[in-house]
């Protein structure tokens, strides 16, 4: 695959970007564990203390065969999650998916199917369904910025444009999920948690200055990047001064973007490296393509995932497999 990263005449940016940009190129799924892991609290959420009451009442030899099917149109996301659902509840429920995350999907289409005792997908099903409908939400959300804003998908590597990024913004516990759900949907991720990079706003920087602050960062931990928020030029060009390696123009006007991506680009071209340079707040869905229009490289939003809601699916069973032709098939896509 080709590298995904924005590069311009103007100067390259920083390494550590450049790998944290190319290490998504194409990877959709989220880590095992953290699937696994969410999966295992869900699961104790919805049976402690005495387990499914309901699903106790069906007959142990009652099997079922069923699909997952959607019931709007999106973009799926989330599959690794209702797999590991219903494998936890029992290993004896075959899931097989025929279509992957990251496929548009529209109302009807079947995008997996279930066979196995009835009792444990019942106790499943819901589990399963509420990760594959959330996910699917970030990931349609997601897909509607980056066709708003004629972004580059994570699959892409078109040089110059811009990429549609996530926040920290997310559910507590499911920052994985919900990432690997921006990518299914074509956007990209920021900074991983606070342990993986340097990021100074305003309030970090109450006492002291760009310049300090920048320098002090590079003695404490030199292999990480450094990214400021900036709320005007002045600080723009303070920023570049200090060599930081990513550029946060904060509730900037397209105008004064403009302005500022010029600095940048006039700074790689003396330097031969420059900051990367993401545009957040304020931005909305219907606005997006003119702060895409101005030269970033990046736009942030909460919107992936704080505003997402949830894409509609849902099990259906059928007590004869012969009644649905998917349940003949089963084989993936």
């Amino acid at each position: 695959m080709q590298e995904s990263t924005p590069q311009s005449p103007a100067g390259r940016l920083p390494p550590l970007l450049v790998a944290h940009l190319t290490d998504q190129a194409g990877s959709l799924e989220p880590p095992a564990d953290a699937a696994a892991d969410a999966v295992v609290l869900a699961l104790h959420e919805d049976l402690t203390p005495d387990g499914d009451l309901s699903a106790a009442l069906v007959p142990a030899e009652a099997l079922a065969d069923g699909v997952l099917a959607s019931r709007a149109d999106g973009v799926l996301a989330g599959s690794a999650c209702a797999t590991e659902a219903f494998a936890q509840v029992s290993d004896a429920i075959e899931v097989v998916w025929l279509r992957a995350d990251g496929d548009r999907i529209a109302p009807g289409d079947v995008v997996a199917t279930v066979r196995g005792p009835l009792a444990p997908i019942l106790t499943a099903e819901r589990t399963a369904l509420n990760f594959l409908c959330r996910l699917s939400g970030v990931a349609t959300t997601t897909a509607c910025w980056v066709q708003a804003a004629g972004a580059v998908a994570v699959a892409g590597a078109e040089e110059g444009a811009v990429r549609i990024w996530d926040t920290r913004k997310t559910t507590p516990g499911l920052r994985a999920l919900e990432r690997a759900a921006v990518r299914a949907g074509g956007g990209w991720n920021h900074r991983t948690n606070l342990s993986h990079w340097v990021m100074l706003k305003d309030n970090h920087l109450t006492g002291t200055d760009i310049a300090s602050a920048v320098a002090l960062s590079r003695s404490l931990w030199p292999a990480r990047t450094v990214h400021v928020e900036c709320e005007t030029l002045d600080q723009v060009r303070q920023s570049l001064e200090a060599g930081a390696d990513a550029l946060l123009l904060d509730n900037m006007n397209p105008t004064l973007i403009i302005t500022c991506v010029g600095e940048v680009h006039a700074h790689g071209e003396r330097h031969g490296t420059r900051p990367l340079v993401e545009a957040s707040g304020g931005i909305t869905l219907d606005r997006v393509a003119d702060y895409a229009a101005t030269g970033v490289d990046c736009i942030s939003t909460s919107a992936l995932t704080n505003g997402a809601p949830s894409l509609d699916l849902g099990l259906d069973l059928y007590p004869d497999p012969d009644l649905h032709p998917d349940l003949q098939r089963g084989t993936p896509a």
